[in-house]
């Protein structure tokens, strides 16, 4: 299960810039004026765990591989995309599929770098934003809700979801989002819901693009959206992203030098991927040999046989029992066959819900 995350904004923001940084790959121009970015760039980038690194130092496996996060820059929204403005509304397909939107807002001044609007303000772009993702959901649900209505005719089913879209509608044109839409327990306007991808239903993650004297503590403008990231119990992340590109082609240990200088530990690429692990209530496990030491991305919550299915469908179809080691009693011990001896090792069954670090070995039969 890789992660999939949308990263939006107007432009000149930082947006490209970040991409940039996040995948190490320069193949999103970064330039000072609207629209560089015409079409979507996507990279999947490995998910920095030092779990990871320590489990391979210790298991000396033959490959390592680790959790992955698939980022797309989307081209730069303007007031009135939905309706074709700029790029119009192209580009907002592309981020139907993400698990999670990042909305990054530029909370420094640079008169060297041009605003769209003319003046910063970041929570005056958020809302420019996300008018624009309401709008395309607006358009989403009338065309869907014309078809259940032609459908309604011969069938109770779309009549009744035809009913729930047009109160889902209302909601929309009220300007609130999907995401607060209770949603009901009718399987025919589930499917629909699910095959919308309604932009507005996603878990948002608003990223603050300081400059480097405030990537540490932040600022005003950046203070102002961590509050309504709060107030809307969203996930927040301060990144500085010319620091991020500047941090490319470092070592690790040149990279920690240079976090350390501006008073922070992380690099932003781990900071938005924690928290949009954190924000979309997501966990790793690990499996760990001699062949291969790997992580696992899982939503917390979920059960051993769930858990399995990540790794092939038929681990979860034919589940009989998992063998578990937490990661901190797999470290602390010699080898795998240490905590068997020393009982740390658990045989647990299909109710088991499994722990962010377990070290897991699946048995099943099909």
């Amino acid at each position: 299960m890789a992660l999939s995350i949308g990263i939006v904004g107007l432009p000149n923001v930082g947006k490209s810039t970040l991409f940039n940084a996040l995948t190490k790959a320069q193949n999103a121009q970064a330039a000072n004026y609207p629209f560089c970015t015409i079409e979507p760039n996507k990279a999947t980038v490995a998910v920095p765990d030092a779990r990871v690194d320590a489990l391979t130092a210790k298991a000396k496996p033959k490959k390592t591989i680790h959790a992955s996060v698939d980022f797309i820059d989307i081209a730069g929204l303007v007031r009135g995309a939905s309706k074709g403005e700029g790029l119009g509304n192209q580009f907002l397909a592309n981020i139907r599929e993400c698990a999670a939107i990042v909305e990054v807002v530029r909370c420094f001044e640079d008169d060297n770098i041009t605003h769209v609007d003319g003046t910063v303000d970041p929570l005056r772009d958020i809302d420019t934003i996300e008018t624009e993702l309401l709008l395309a959901d607006i358009q989403s649900v009338e065309k869907r809700l014309e078809k259940l209505q032609k459908m309604a005719k011969g069938s109770k089913d779309a009549k009744a979801a035809a009913e729930i879209m047009q109160e889902l509608l209302a909601a929309l044109n009220d300007g609130k989002p999907a995401s607060t839409f209770s949603l009901p327990e009718n399987e025919a306007f589930l499917q629909s819901w699910r095959e919308l991808g309604l932009l507005t239903a996603k878990p948002v993650i608003y990223c603050a693009n300081v400059d480097e004297s405030a990537v540490a503590e932040g600022n005003e403008l950046s203070r102002r959206v961590e509050a309504l990231a709060a107030e809307r119990h969203a996930g927040f992340a301060r990144i500085c992203a010319k620091l991020e590109e500047e941090l490319q082609g470092l070592s690790a240990e040149e990279q920690a030098e240079m976090l350390s200088s501006y008073g922070i530990d992380e690099s932003g690429l781990v900071r938005i991927i924690r928290t949009g692990y954190a924000t979309l209530g997501l966990c790793s496990y690990f499996t760990a040999g001699p062949d291969e030491v790997r992580a696992w991305t899982i939503h917390k919550g979920w059960k051993a046989p769930q858990a399995a299915g990540v790794i092939h469908t038929d681990f979860e179809r034919g589940f009989i029992r998992a063998e578990v080691i937490s990661y901190d009693d797999y470290m602390s011990h010699e080898s795998e066959a240490a905590c068997r001896a020393d009982g740390v090792l658990r045989v647990e069954g299909k109710e088991y819900v499994v722990q962010d670090g377990d070290v897991m070995h699946f048995l099943f039969n099909v």
